[in-house]
């Protein structure tokens, strides 16, 4: 049986957990406002008192501080012991002071916020907590919906988990454009990059304080969320109507040296609801193929580790862009009105005088409007293309029947002609005879040629055998 453990041990793991439970739990309770805090509800008017009894002689003069001036008074506002503010607005709230001459008598300062922030205690938070690269500070943040009442303050702590120390306090911001707080955390030195940190928030206000959940961390295993990449330009392609070029740059938290970021890009054109996504972009360029022709388009981009560790950053701002556009289809565009209509072929037809699209001012009273006719005028160019080639084929035709009739002419008088004609014959040629006035028409024949009678007439000469 084992034996119990002895007292002094016991003791010492009790004042361990005290200790520990001590330094985890925070106060999270309203926060009282100082004596010379005046609020003051929004669109409402109030009337802020410099003293209850000022000398009747005295001229009491009232100044207000303006924000993010170094000391000194900035403004000067009215005079007299009471000073009216009327509809007040957020940017009214300050610090008012009234004094006579250089005599400082009293300062106050002003709260302007909504009746509900007066009313209502600030919402729970709910922490998350990323690194913006491998190598920066841990950012911890939570959304507040509603924009909190002046006088709200927000607190972090840090420590170790499982060690009795107190935590590092650090104060958050709120920022209203993304409507959440935001704190740096600050690690407490020499520790491990395994060990567990406990993280633990308040937020609270003069109605109450909300404390929200401790969060356990280690510094290893906080994801990583980039910041949204800047400088994101849209630009226009030459010659292509259907295309725009996205062009952005890495943050300037982000060291590309060690570590690359990937991309996802979402466009829209601005009638379109709905974006279009293109994931998987490892440049910090994209062109985009199906842009709708002479329409503004609207781009983001945001980015993530290259690994897929951790999450999206945010969209960066918008960047919108047109598609290039002809010049020519600019300059009809900017005249009053066209009287050319595009032909299919690409060409325009004839140009109609402007009187034929215009009223009658010669008959004001009773003038009729001749309106423009919707069928497109024909160019004389095609009817000379098509009358020029139906003549070119008519001519070709022709010839082609003319010479056929020809060759079948030229056989059918071949088969015609009678035996024997157009065959010539050889006559034999004798000596040349004597002319009438030299030799008789008859004579015997010549011992050269016995058995040929030779006749002769007028110079020709004729054998017979």
């Amino acid at each position: 049986m084992a034996r119990p453990p002895p007292p002094l041990l016991l003791g010492l793991l009790l004042l361990r957990l005290l200790l520990q439970l001590a330094a985890a739990g925070r106060p999270c309770g309203p926060t009282g406002l100082s004596r010379d805090t005046v609020l003051g509800r929004l669109g409402a008017n109030i009337t802020l008192t410099c003293q209850d009894k000022v000398p009747a002689n005295a001229t009491v003069l009232w100044q207000v501080e303006e924000q993010g001036s170094a000391g000194g008074w900035a403004r000067r506002l009215a005079e007299g012991n009471m000073l009216l503010l009327r509809r007040l607005r957020y940017e009214d709230s300050g610090r008012y002071s009234c004094s006579v001459g250089s005599h400082l008598l009293r300062s106050l300062r002003l709260l302007v916020a909504a009746p509900p922030c007066l009313a209502e205690p600030p919402e729970t938070p709910q922490v998350s907590c990323y690194r913006r690269s491998h190598d920066k500070d841990i950012l911890c943040e939570w959304p507040q919906q509603e924009r909190p009442s002046p006088g709200t303050r927000a607190m972090l702590w840090v420590k170790r988990r499982f060690v009795a120390e107190n935590g590092t306090e650090q104060r958050c911001r709120y920022f209203s454009k993304a409507r959440k707080f935001s704190c740096r955390v600050k690690v407490p030195p020499g520790t491990d990059d395994t060990k567990h940190l406990v993280v633990s928030t308040c937020v609270s206000n003069s109605a109450g304080g909300s404390a929200g959940k401790d969060k356990i961390i280690t510094l290893s295993g906080v994801p990583v969320k980039p910041d949204p990449p800047i400088n994101v330009t849209v630009e226009a392609l030459e010659k292509a109507p259907q295309r725009l070029r996205v062009n952005w740059s890495y943050p300037s938290s982000w060291d590309p040296r060690f570590y690359w970021l990937r991309f996802q890009v979402r466009y829209r054109p601005e009638p379109a609801p709905a974006f279009m996504e293109v994931d998987q972009v490892t440049t910090t360029w994209l062109d985009i193929h199906d842009a709708w022709h002479g329409t503004r388009h609207v781009v983001q981009v945001r980015a993530k580790d290259e690994f897929g560790h951790g999450a999206w950053s945010e969209w960066s701002q918008e960047a919108v862009g047109t598609p290039w556009t002809d010049p020519r289809d600019l300059t009809s565009e900017m005249e009053p009105f066209s009287s050319q209509l595009p032909m299919e072929d690409d060409t325009y037809g004839v140009t109609l005088p402007p009187e034929l699209f215009g009223e009658d001012h010669a008959n004001s009273a009773g003038g009729s409007v001749m309106e423009p006719s919707t069928h497109p005028v024909a160019s004389p160019y095609a009817f000379l293309v098509t009358g020029g080639s139906l003549l070119l084929g008519i001519a070709l035709f022709v010839g082609i029947v003319v010479r056929y009739r020809q060759m079948w002419w030229t056989n059918e008088q071949e088969r015609t002609k009678p035996e024997g004609e157009g065959q010539h014959m050889l006559v034999p040629l004798g000596l040349p005879l004597p002319t009438l006035n030299d030799t008789p028409l008859l004579s015997h024949s010549s011992p050269s040629s016995p058995g040929m009678l030779h006749i002769t007439h007028s110079g020709y000469s004729s054998s017979g055998q």
